[in-house]
C-alpha cells in the first residue's frame, strides 16, 4: 500500500483521496459479503420460510454490530501489522492464545463442511455429480490462492462477490408472482412492526442466534485482520478501511433482506389452488431452488428463480470457502512461525499452502459422505455455533482494542467500548436464552 499512496499524493486532494479509497477497498467487502456463504444462505431461507418477514428487524441491529467489530480490525491490523492469532498470543500468553486457535480451527472448518454442501447442492441441481463439484472446486481454489499476490486473489474475490447480488432479482420476482396480499408494505411492517403467533419459541430463538451467528462470525475476525496485513495497509488507511468495512456490512445484509424476502414470499405466503394459506417448510437453501417453480404461479419465473438462487448458493459456497480456509491457514502460519502470505509462493510458503489444502479436502469428504438430512441438520447447527464461540473472540479484540501499549492513540474510544461490549453482552445473553431454551423448552412452547 505504501508505493500506492506515495504516487497517488501528486494528485488533487478529491481524486487522491477516491483514488486511495478504491485502492483500499477489499479487506472489509470481502469478508462480509463472503459471510453471506452457503450456511448463511440455507438460514436466511429457512427464516424467510417459517418467520415471513417477522426477523427483517434484526438486520436493521446486525449492521452496526457487523460494522463495529470488524473495524476494529481493521485498526488492529494497520496498526500493529500482525494477525490476530499473533496478536492475542503476544497480549494474552499460550493459553488463551493455543484456546483461540482451537476455536477457531473447529468452527472453521465445520463452517467449510457447509461451503462444500451448499456447493455440491447446488450444482446437482444441474446434474452435476457432488464427487466431480467437490474436485473442481478444490482445484479452482487452490489455483486462485497460488495466482502469487494477495492482489489478484482479491480481484478474482470480487468477481465472485458481485454474484450475491442475484438474489435481488429473486426477490423483486417471488413479491411480483407471489401471494403477499400487503405486497411491499408487508415487508416494511417486517422492519418495524414484526408479529409472532406464538412468541418468542425455542425454535425461534434458535433462528435469531443463527442468523447473528452467519452474519458475524469468529472467522470473519481473524480473516479481515489478517487480509489488512496481507495487503499492507497502515494507520493512514484506516479511515478509509472503515468505509470498506461499512459498505460490505450494508451490502451483506441488504442481500441477506432480499434471500427472506424471496423465500418468505414464495414460500411463507404460499397458496393451496383453493386460495387458503399453505406455508411450505423448507430446510436448506438447495431445496429453496428446487421448489421455485413449484410454488411461483408463473412458471417462467419460477425457472429463473430456480437458476438464480442456485447460481447464488454456488457462488456463496466458493467465496466463503476460499476465505475460511484462509483465515486458519493465515492464523495456523501466525502461531506456528510459517511463511504466511499470498504473496509468496508454495515454495517459499509450503506448510501455509499445506494447511490450506488439507482443510478443503477434509471438509470436502464430510460433505460428500453426509446424507442430505444430516447435511441440513449441519448447516443450521454451525451457525449456532458460531454465535456461541463468537464472545471469546469478541473478549480477545476489544481487551486488546483498549491496550495503550500495543494501540496507541488508536484505542478504542468510550462510545466504542459501549457498542462493542453492549454487543458482546448481546450475544452472551442470547447464547444463554438460547440455552435455557433447551434446558426448559417447556417455558417458551416447542414450536416457532
Amino acid at each position: 500500500m505504501y508505493w500506492i499512496s506515495k504516487t497517488i499524493h501528486q494528485l488533487g486532494r478529491g481524486r487522491r483521496r477516491l483514488l486511495i479509497l478504491l485502492a483500499v477497498l477489499g479487506p472489509g467487502i470481502i469478508t462480509m459479503v463472503a459471510d453471506n456463504d452457503a450456511g448463511g444462505i440455507s438460514t436466511y431461507a429457512q427464516t424467510g420460510a417459517k418467520t415471513g418477514f417477522n426477523l427483517l428487524w434484526a438486520f436493521i441491529i446486525l449492521v452496526p454490530m457487523a460494522y463495529y467489530v470488524q473495524e476494529m480490525t481493521v485498526r488492529l491490523g494497520a496498526v500493529t501489522k500482525r494477525g490476530h492469532a499473533e496478536a492475542i498470543f503476544d497480549g494474552f500468553g499460550p493459553f488463551w492464545g493455543w484456546f483461540s486457535i482451537f476455536d477457531l480451527a473447529l468452527i472453521n472448518w465445520l463452517t467449510l463442511v457447509t461451503e462444500y454442501i451448499g456447493m455440491t447442492q447446488a450444482m446437482k441441481l444441474f446434474n452435476i455429480p457432488p464427487v466431480l463439484t467437490s474436485l473442481g472446486v478444490t482445484a479452482l481454489m487452490f489455483g486462485i490462492v497460488v495466482s502469487g499476490k494477495y492482489w489478484t486473489f482479491e480481484k478474482i474475490t470480487f468477481v465472485f462477490c458481485l454474484f450475491n447480488l442475484v438474489y435481488i432479482p429473486a426477490a423483486i420476482w417471488a413479491m411480483k408472482t407471489g401471494n403477499v396480499n400487503e405486497g411491499w408494505m408487508a415487508v416494511g411492517k417486517g422492519f418495524i412492526a414484526p408479529h409472532f403467533n406464538q412468541g418468542f419459541t425455542a425454535n425461534l430463538i434458535m433462528l435469531i442466534m443463527a442468523n447473528i451467528g452467519t452474519t458475524i462470525t469468529p472467522w470473519q475476525i481473524f480473516f479481515q485482520q489478517s487480509a489488512v496485513v496481507d495487503k499492507g495497509m497502515d494507520v493512514r488507511d484506516i479511515k478509509y478501511g472503515k468505509i470498506d468495512t461499512f459498505v460490505g456490512s450494508m451490502v451483506t445484509c441488504i442481500v441477506a433482506v432480499f434471500i427472506i424476502i424471496a423465500t418468505a414470499g414464495a414460500f411463507y405466503y404460499h397458496k393451496a389452488p383453493d386460495g387458503t394459506p399453505a406455508p411450505i417448510s423448507v430446510e436448506s437453501a438447495a431445496q429453496t431452488a428446487d421448489l421455485m417453480p413449484q410454488v411461483m404461479p408463473n412458471q417462467h419465473w419460477g425457472q429463473w428463480a430456480r437458476v438464480l438462487f442456485a447460481i447464488g448458493l454456488f457462488d456463496a459456497g466458493l467465496l466463503g470457502a476460499l476465505c475460511i480456509s484462509l483465515s486458519t491457514s493465515w492464523a495456523l502460519g501466525e502461531v506456528f512461525g510459517w511463511a504466511h502470505s499470498l504473496n509468496k509462493s508454495v515454495r517459499e510458503a509450503p506448510w501455509f499452502y499445506v494447511a490450506y489444502v488439507l482443510m478443503l479436502l477434509s471438509a470436502a469428504v464430510v460433505a460428500l459422505v453426509s446424507t442430505e438430512a444430516i447435511q441440513n441438520i449441519i448447516t443450521i447447527f454451525v451457525q449456532v455455533v458460531a454465535v456461541t464461540l463468537l464472545p471469546s473472540a469478541l473478549f480477545f479484540l476489544i481487551l486488546i482494542l483498549n491496550d495503550k501499549s500495543v494501540m496507541g492513540q488508536y484505542t478504542n474510544t468510550r462510545w466504542q467500548n459501549i457498542v462493542n461490549w453492549g454487543i458482546a453482552i448481546f450475544v452472551v445473553a442470547i447464547s444463554t436464552l438460547y440455552a435455557v431454551s433447551t434446558i426448559f423448552p417447556e417455558w417458551f412452547g416447542s414450536k416457532a
